[in-house]
Parts: structure tokens; C-alpha cells; sequence
């Protein structure tokens, strides 16, 4: 039979190459009879009509080809995204992971929510099983969350054959166990760029209107919180003058500047951000701040102190 085969597809070639087609190769034949456990043996026959034989693994024939990268050599930030509800990136990644290309080769880190899933394969889980595998192995991430706490999680460097398409990638967890399962890569963004656009989106709402800057110290708390520094003063048409206090967290939902109440300016902004009025900069400032990042609301004690001498006016 596979004589038979052979001798038909060298008349097929022998009739092309009368008619002057340009073949380059004949349609390839697999063999998975072979004795070899792993391989499979690839028949092609050429444009002579001679069969040459080649051994490849089964795990190369599973991974896709990597199609030529159009992106430039650099960092971009891009986004991960799975089939699977389990396997996904970090909240705070914001779905998106760190995509590095270097001489047309692209690959992903991407920082998970665990430590459970120990190990990832670029290819299929039945490959991922085999002896000799090349597994990928995790980094210990650690993950700065908006209520002060850390966490570390693992993160992976996943290679990435194309843009927008799913391809194959295999985890396995504490359990031993591996899972098939499909992910794709899109949408990248030079990281210089993102970082502009995300102090875009952040501050979205609220325009700000400062007419002098002026550097700001933090005191109290339990030093993991943090504002904004230069600090943007408004002056009104009486002369008053507010500074808006912008703190590092989005869970500031009033400050207390003596006996008055104040409520952020902008509710659904990245970060909370209040106008508070200053008579004095060259005064410590007292304040209370609560957050609800707690398990319920807590005020919390802060000292702010301004810098005079580095006021300036904003151009």
C-alpha cells in the first residue's frame, strides 16, 4: 500500500513537472506506526520526485509556527487573556501583561493571583507530560494592592508565536495535574506610552486647575499611605487659597480639617483627591483621614507639611 502511494504521488509530480508548475514539495505523508515512542516519521517527496524521510517529534508538530513579528524590538504592555476563569492575570495587572520583543521574538510575563499553578508548557498537556519537557518555571512576583497589602504570587515568561489568535498553553498545579488551554496575546502598547495613558484615565473627571505648586510631606499612619508631591494649590477669587491632596489609594472616602468634613472630588477616580483649605504653609497641618480599606472604616491621624520655599507659580 504505501508503495502504491508513493508511485501515485511521483506520477502526480512527473505530470506537474511536464507542465511546468512549480512544485516545491509534494503533499507530505505521516507514518505514526513508528516503533520510536514520541516521533513521528515525515515523509516528503521533493521536486525531483525522491521521498527523503525526517524524524520530529510530536511535540513540534502540536506548536504553532510563529509568524514574522511586525512589532519593533522593545517592552510593550499587552493583553493576556484565557479560556478559563481560573488561569488568569493579577487583578491589579488590570489584564494585561509585560511583552518583550527582541530580534522578532515575542514573549509575555504575566503575574497570576497565586502561587497554585507551580508550572506552565508552551504546547498541549499530553507533551507537557512527557520526559524532557521544557517546562516553564515561575518567578515570585510580588503584587502592591490599593489597601496598603502585599502579595506574592507566581509570574511566567509565556513565548508568543503571533498576535490575535489563541494558541496552546498547558498548566499544571499543586495537584499534579496538567490542563489544556487556550490563550492569546493582543493589543500591545509601547510601556512609555501606557504609562501616559493610564495617568490619563486615572485623573479622568477631574481637571486640574492649580495656579502653584508646592512640595508636600506625609506624617503618621502606618507609613505605608502616601500623597502627591508637589501638591497643586487653587486660588479663588477671594484670594483663598485649597491644596489638593492626592493620595496614593482610591479608599479615602472624607478627611476632617478641624471641626469641617470634606468629600473627594473625584468619587471615581483611581486615587481619592480632596480640596482642603490651608491658612498657613509654614504651620504642620493636622488632618484625619478615613479609609475603608479595612475590614470596617478607620480615621487615621496625619500630619501635612508644606515646603513655603518651593512654592511656585504653574506657567
Amino acid at each position: 500500500m504505501k508503495k502504491s502511494l508513493l508511485y501515485l504521488a511521483s506520477i502526480i509530480t512527473s505530470i506537474a513537472l511536464l507542465a511546468g508548475c512549480d512544485i516545491k514539495g509534494a503533499p507530505e505523508m505521516i507514518n505514526l506506526d513508528d516503533e520510536s515512542e514520541g516521533f513521528v516519521k515525515n515523509e516528503i517527496i521533493d521536486e525531483n520526485g525522491s521521498v527523503e524521510e525526517i524524524e520530529i517529534t510530536e511535540a513540534e508538530v502540536s506548536k504553532p509556527e510563529a509568524d514574522k513579528c511586525e512589532l519593533e524590538d522593545g517592552v510593550y504592555i499587552a493583553e493576556f487573556d484565557t479560556d478559563n476563569s481560573m488561569f488568569h492575570v493579577n487583578e491589579m495587572c488590570d489584564g494585561k501583561g509585560e511583552l518583550t520583543v527582541k530580534d522578532g521574538q515575542m514573549t509575555i510575563h504575566v503575574s497570576l493571583t497565586s502561587k497554585k499553578i507551580v508550572n506552565l508548557y508552551y504546547g498541549l498537556a499530553e507533551d507537557a507530560r512527557k520526559e524532557g519537557a521544557e517546562l516553564l518555571e515561575p518567578s515570585v512576583d510580588v503584587i502592591d494592592y490599593n489597601d496598603g497589602t502585599t502579595d506574592e504570587v507566581h509570574g511566567f515568561d509565556i513565548p508568543v508565536p503571533y498576535l490575535d489568535d489563541e494558541f496552546d498553553v498547558a498548566l499544571v498545579g499543586t495537584k499534579g495535574t496538567w490542563y489544556d488551554h487556550k490563550v492569546s496575546v493582543s493589543n500591545p502598547v509601547l510601556k512609555d506610552e501606557e504609562a501616559e495613558n493610564k495617568t490619563v484615565e486615572e485623573h479622568a473627571g477631574y481637571v486640574y486647575v492649580g495656579d502653584h505648586t508646592i512640595e508636600v510631606d506625609l506624617e503618621g499612619g502606618s507609613g505605608k499611605a502616601a500623597i502627591t508631591s508637589p501638591a497643586q494649590i487653587k486660588t479663588g477669587d477671594d484670594g483663598s487659597q485649597v491644596v489638593l491632596v492626592e493620595w496614593s489609594s482610591p479608599n479615602y472616602d472624607y478627611m476632617l480639617v478641624g471641626e469641617e468634613k470634606y468629600l473627594p472630588v473625584n468619587p471615581e477616580g483611581e486615587n481619592s483627591i480632596f480640596e482642603i483649605p490651608v491658612a498657613n504653609y509654614d504651620e504642620p497641618l493636622e488632618v484625619i483621614a478615613d479609609t475603608v480599606a479595612m475590614s470596617k472604616p478607620h480615621e487615621i491621624e496625619y500630619t501635612l507639611i508644606f515646603h513655603s520655599d518651593t512654592m511656585k507659580e504653574v506657567e
